[in-house]
């Protein structure tokens, strides 16, 4: 995909090029995308391994995003549901 980038930097009416873009794309994107949810699984894994020492999981865990772009983590202690009784911090 990079070659046919490059090839379409210095000619940009290249067909052939533009074609294989156009064909390799979205599959690169699928395999990144494949890649993503994978290490994130596993990341999930190893953070609860971690935490079940202590009781916990990560479901646990609320991630909510604040209107001015910041984040705040919200801890319920029955892990599932929605409503109060969390802790915040």
């Amino acid at each position: 995909l990079g070659d046919y980038r490059g090839v379409l930097g210095v000619e940009p009416a290249h067909a052939l090029a533009r074609r294989r873009v156009a064909e390799l794309q979205p599959k690169v994107d699928a395999r990144l995308e494949k890649l993503k949810e994978e290490t994130l699984g596993k990341l999930k894994d190893l953070g609860n391994s971690f935490l079940s020492n202590f009781g916990m999981s990560l479901d646990n865990f609320q991630l909510n995003e604040q209107p001015g772009g910041g984040y705040n983590i919200s801890f319920n202690q029955g892990g599932g549901g929605g409503g109060g009784g969390g802790q915040q911090s």
